[in-house]
Order: structure tokens, then sequence, then C-alpha cells
């Protein structure tokens, strides 16, 4: 069935929206990356992938996430805290080769979250001005998101002077987390 959304009426319009709201990988991003990623992994390691290897994989990799990637698995039901389970709209479609974005437009339907989530935008100016402007919580998330923290830091300017220490060596390591395999 074919739909023409060009010349429409409201209705149809409204119909148009609803089943191409993903129309790209920034519409769904976490998702896509996650899975994308995920899926790459697989396909290397195993010839045959059944929704039960895809599961595993998928609970494995979730075991290791952070960030809104960790927020993703929650929705999925693949971490520890998780209350509802549902990898398996996720092992099904990727162990028969379905296209990541086809299964995220899906799960989209299902929890409208799980394409709400967006990576954290790396800030690229590490100077004290642009630090200065930040707020202590969001230099305190800089830092956890590096994995490191300042326990003997009162001052904002303490939490500037170990960012500005500890930025060279994050920098180009954050160029890296989105792109490497599980």
């Amino acid at each position: 069935m074919s739909l023409n959304c060009s010349y429409a009426s409201p209705l149809v319009l409204l119909l148009c929206v609803v089943l191409f709201s993903v129309t790209d990988a920034e519409e769904c991003e976490v998702c896509v990356g996650f899975l994308g990623r995920l899926y790459n992994s697989l396909v290397i390691r195993n010839t045959e992938l059944s929704p039960e290897l895809v599961e595993e994989g998928l609970i494995r990799a979730c075991a290791e996430t952070t960030g809104k990637e960790n927020r993703l698995c929650y929705y999925l039901g693949a971490s520890n805290d998780a209350a509802a389970k549902v990898t398996g709209e996720v092992s099904r479609p990727l162990s028969a080769h379905v296209p990541v974005h086809k299964i995220c437009q899906k799960l989209q339907r299902r929890d409208g979250q799980i394409c709400e989530l967006r990576y954290e935008r790396p800030v690229l100016d590490w100077s004290r001005d642009a630090l200065s402007k930040m707020r202590v919580l969001e230099l305190k998330r800089v830092l956890a998101s590096w994995g490191e923290e300042c326990r003997a830091c009162l001052e904002k300017s303490e939490f500037i002077d170990l960012i500005q220490e500890v930025a060279p060596k994050h920098s180009t390591a954050q160029h890296r987390t989105h792109s490497e395999e599980f």
C-alpha cells in the first residue's frame, strides 16, 4: 500500500506524520547507534544469528553501558533494574537481519521515549572561560563521563582545574567511544 502525503487531507497528513516519524538515524540516534554496533559485533563473531544469541549479546552489551545507552537498555528490559522485558522485540528481528532503523521505528511506536534519547554533545571548548560558564553539576557530569572524580574539590575553580588537567587524554577517547565494537 502506497500513501501519498503531498496533497492530502489533514487526517491523512496526521497518518503520514505517525508512519514516517522516524525517517533517519538522527531521529533515534541512541537506538540506531547502539543496536547497529551490537548487530555488527554479533555478525563479525557468529555465522548464524539466533534470537537467543542476540538476546544474550544484548544483555551482555547492556551490562557495560553507561549514560543514554544504559537508559535505552532499561527501556528494552535488558538491564538488571528494568521492570518490563521487551528484549524479544529486538532479538527476533535482529537475528532475522532486519535493518536497525526499522527495529527502532517499531520500538518507538511501543515506547516513544526510546527515540527521544540523544547522545550528550561533547564540549569542545575546554578553556577556563567556557568552563566557568557551566554549573558545578555539569562540571561533575563531564568528569563522571570520563570516569574521573574530584573528591577533594570544594570550589568551582578546583573542578575546572581538574577538567583542564585531564581533558587532553579524554577528549580524543570521547571521539572513539561511539564507534567502538562491543
